[in-house]
């Protein structure tokens, strides 16, 4: 059998930006495309991107706006939803691909809500992990004691340039920290870390990272209860989340036409390595229902 487990990479040009792009699995497979959080890039993917070329999708992990190699454009505004959402569908455009598939993790799981959303005819099926709808989540911010608590680092990242000092600090330990945080010590690696530490070290890197947080704190954005999915939706979430409350995953599927909330009960954050395999077969039979 064939495998398609190691991605080879371009640079493909959508929404008047380029971006740098995993891409691996069989062509003419259907279109997959995976959409890492903060302060990931396509690597957030790496345990996932393998076995789902292999289950016949052919896949294909960005790095999105602003993060490792992909374009860095100047100003908050490039980083409004509507941007990037508009550069997953022109992803899809570039593969000639009137529909398909998409996940979306942490911040990139705020995206793929957005292109869901406002793409219903483009978008089949959505599977989101550890991140609620974006109207979900800034409601829960302002109403929610717990949340605001959890998100208390997204006010402060309004801030001018001082995020970013505090990222860079120590050979950006605070990221290194967050990104180590799982379930099980030691699983991500001390070659991980390099790759990540790399990645953060592109030059503008940190300030467009930081920019897609002053972007949606500077984008109002109607009631939870306005919005509605049409897609299927899987919702994947760790109950040892620290950065979020389970209602925002409960609620959130509450907006789906068909939604279900998958719940892995000693998973953190960073759900697709505590739960590797186990979440890479739901995508793959959520996917081929």
């Amino acid at each position: 059998m064939t495998s398609f487990a190691q991605p080879q990479f371009s640079r493909i040009a959508t929404n008047g930006i380029t971006l740098h792009v995993a891409e691996a699995g069989p062509k003419d497979g259907p279109l997959l495309i995976l959409l890492h959080g903060f302060p990931e890039f396509w690597y957030g993917w790496s345990h996932q991107i393998g076995p789902l070329a292999d289950a016949g999708f052919h896949v294909i992990a960005p790095d999105q706006r602003g993060y490792n190699r992909s374009d860095k454009p100047k100003g908050v505004d490039a980083y409004r939803l509507d941007e990037l959402a508009k550069d997953v569908i022109g992803l899809a455009d570039h593969f000639g691909a009137e529909r398909f598939f998409l996940a979306g993790h942490d911040w990139g799981s705020i995206v793929g809500w957005w292109a869901a959303q406002n793409f219903p005819n483009r978008v089949r099926r959505f599977v989101t992990l550890g991140a609620g709808h974006p109207a979900v989540w800034k409601a829960h911010i302002t109403n929610d004691a717990e949340q605001r608590r959890k998100s208390g680092y997204v006010k402060m990242f309004s801030i001018p340039w001082l995020p970013e000092a505090i990222m860079r600090a120590r050979n950006f330990k605070a990221l290194a920290d967050a990104v180590s945080a799982t379930s099980r010590p030691g699983l991500v690696t001390d070659e991980d870390l390099a790759r990540y530490r790399e990645a953060w070290s592109q030059e503008g890197t940190l300030t467009a990272t930081v920019n897609w947080y002053r972007a949606i704190n500077r984008t109002p954005l109607k009631p939870p209860g306005s919005y509605r999915i049409h897609p299927p939706v899987l919702m994947v979430w760790g109950m040892k989340d620290i950065y979020g409350i389970l209602p925002l995953a409960e609620e959130s599927v509450m907006l789906c036409d068909k939604g279900k909330l998958l719940r892995f009960d000693g998973a953190t954050h960073w759900v697709l390595s505590d739960e590797a395999e186990a979440v890479t077969q739901a995508m793959i039979d959520f996917f081929k229902a």
